[in-house]
């Protein structure tokens, strides 16, 4: 079993009768979708999956996980999602999968969210990996000038030599800040700039987070 394997099955086991839960994107969550979807089955768990993507969709459709959209529930739960990288405060950069719209929608309307990522994910300050900021494709190259004024170091996100389109149909500019000295102001420009859709920047939002460790999943924060 690989680290990425037994934290998401670890964090299946967060999961309870009744709950409505946030399915998050990515290679870890990929096994906590598949180890939920095998308490449907085979325990018979009674809970209601909300996906962040089309691809936790498309995985939770297949497995028999009940779906609905974010607007047909009162609330999230739980949400259980990975993360690019997670500062020594918690803070975190998401966006790798090219979902972070749909997941910070998901985790603004849920009462606990649980982050499960393996060890290489935890760094002293967020900024190695790039910061994803989706983007409207109408003025897209302004936006790409003004990053680059800015030194921010941007790329178009691609895929196949084309750029990388989300579920929304918007780009992906990616940011190589090498480090973010100041997370909480970077947010608030990236929130003002016209053409922002939204920003991988995930702050004061974890509740618990799960890292894979050679010897076993290890729980190392629980706050707010």
């Amino acid at each position: 079993m690989n680290l990425k394997e037994s934290v998401g099955i670890k964090a299946a086991s967060y999961v309870k009768n009744g709950m409505t839960i946030g399915l998050g994107t990515g290679s870890t969550a990929y096994y906590m979708i598949k180890e939920i979807g095998r308490k449907v089955k085979e325990e018979k768990l009674d809970i209601i999956g909300v996906p962040t993507s089309a691809t936790s969709k498309k995985q939770a459709e297949e497995i028999g996980i009940p779906i609905k959209s974010i607007d047909e529930v009162e609330k999230v739960d739980l949400i259980i999602d990975g993360a690019d990288e997670i500062s020594a405060d918690f803070q975190g950069i998401k966006g790798g999968g090219a979902a972070l719209l749909f997941e910070k929608i998901v985790a603004t309307y849920t009462d606990q969210v649980i982050w499960i990522v393996d060890e290489s994910k935890m760094v002293d300050k967020l900024g190695e990996f790039p910061l994803p900021v989706e983007v409207v494709p109408y003025g897209q190259e302004q936006l790409f000038r003004l990053f680059t004024k800015k030194g921010y170091h941007p790329s178009f996100r691609k895929e196949e030599n084309k750029l990388k389109v989300t579920d929304s149909g918007h780009s992906i500019i990616d940011l190589h800040l090498k480090q973010i000295a100041d997370p909480k102001r970077l947010a608030k420009e990236l929130d003002e700039t016209v053409g922002v859709v939204e920003h991988g920047l995930f702050l004061d939002m974890v509740n618990t987070v799960i890292v894979g460790k050679q010897n076993g999943p290890e729980i190392i924060s629980s706050i707010r």
